[in-house]
């Protein structure tokens, strides 16, 4: 049976995070694998209120086929924050999605051809390499700094092999934390408004920020470029919701494409997403999880201190959900997993986030979804681990 499936399905690897969420199943492993926000911040009786009245009043609608483009008065909402934050989005530049991942299939439908060339960031999102690699391009990566991508390695590979697509996190990037300098967003800029390569700009945690100030979307340096949003991280990831925003033409697009894939992205859900955002404090909300991520943060942060070897360094991220750890370079993260594991503490091993040739000395750490107690236990468990794997070595 092997012949009968297409090519491309030999290349794409499997989701590394939800291989090891099936061993962290056992209640009694403290896990930081998983990239799932806190289901403390679930706004479970507010989503269910405005069930309620979206019920109770647009029923037909709800349940009724709706437009590719999306429930419009989610659009208008969409695009009254992003003018609020200065920038110019009309509605009609916003496709609402099933999630900001599929908004990466859409835009590997649209853009990308057989071994055409992606530029990604050294490591990057996991499921970005998933999605685009099922169109079968060429990546290449570009290594991340402390203020974000190097930018005269990004110079010399947009020279180099006019790439059609530059994928970037600015914010609290998946996996390493590292948010782009202001600086390097107009740089980025100045370097793709003289060429054809699309940015785009992945930001689901932007609205996560529990340190220092907003910085503006790359977005807002550069014309060519496709920006993703999501709900997830502020609302729920159950409900799969999330948004792009592109010119006219990329928009036309993308819509054939997801006409093509699902018609529409659930209606109801849009509605009832648009009610709970309409009829409550969502700025309030997305402060409280600020606070408590922050304290989750710095509680990691402090037990790394702790409990960690000195010689092992880490990220510390002003927000988002990650921190990323490099151990000295003799040692393996795989190695170290196995242990984890017999300590009962998981994460994911860092060579799950780059396309090629990985650096098997790293791992990433997720702080969300644990209380400071778990924190603090898991993290000694791992240093305890590493420390162990230091020994036999």
């Amino acid at each position: 049976m092997k012949e009968l499936f297409a090519d491309r399905m030999s290349n794409v690897p499997r989701s590394f995070v939800r291989e090891i969420l099936r061993v962290t199943e056992d209640p009694d492993i403290i896990s930081f694998a998983g990239g799932l926000p806190n289901p403390i911040s679930f706004p479970y009786k507010e989503i269910a209120e405005s069930a309620a009245v979206v019920f109770k009043d647009s029923s037909n609608e709800a349940l009724q086929y709706g437009s590719t483009e999306g429930y419009k008065p989610l659009r208008d909402y969409i695009a009254k924050r992003y003018q609020n934050s200065g920038l110019d989005i009309s509605p009609d530049n916003i496709l609402m999605i099933n999630g900001s991942q599929q908004g990466l299939d859409l835009i590997g439908k649209v853009f990308l051809n057989r071994d055409d060339v992606i530029l990604i960031e050294r490591p990057t999102y996991l499921a970005a390499i998933q999605s685009f690699g099922l169109y079968e391009p060429k990546f290449v990566s570009i290594p991340l700094l402390e203020d974000g991508i190097d930018l005269e390695v990004l110079e010399d590979m947009v020279e180099s092999f006019n790439p059609k697509l530059f994928y970037s996190i600015p914010n609290f990037q998946n996996p390493t934390g590292i948010t782009y300098s202001k600086n390097k967003r107009e740089k980025i800029g100045d370097i793709f408004n003289e060429n054809n390569t699309i940015l785009v700009e992945d930001n689901p945690y932007g609205e996560i920020r529990f340190i220092g100030e907003d910085l503006p979307p790359i977005k807002s340096y550069i014309e060519n470029s496709v920006l993703l949003g999501s709900f997830s991280k502020i609302v729920s990831p159950g409900m799969r919701l999330g948004w792009i925003v592109a010119d006219k033409e990329i928009m036309n697009h993308l819509i054939t494409a997801k006409q093509a894939s699902d018609l529409h992205s659930n209606y109801l859900t849009q509605m009832i997403v648009h009610q709970y955002l309409s009829g409550y404090d969502v700025e309030a909300h997305i402060q409280n999880i600020r606070n408590m991520y922050r304290i989750q943060r710095d509680c990691m942060v402090k037990m790394i201190k702790k409990y960690f070897p000195s010689d092992v360094k880490y990220t510390k991220p002003e927000g988002g959900m990650f921190l990323w750890v490099t151990l000295p370079e003799s040692m393996s993260s795989m190695e170290l997993f196995e242990i984890a594991i017999n300590e009962n503490v998981a994460f994911v091993p860092g060579e799950a986030f780059y396309s090629n040739n990985p650096e098997t000395n790293t791992l990433r750490l997720n702080f969300s979804n644990s209380d400071e107690r778990k924190i603090e236990e898991g993290i000694k468990r791992l240093g305890h681990a590493i420390k162990y794997l230091k020994q036999i070595e």
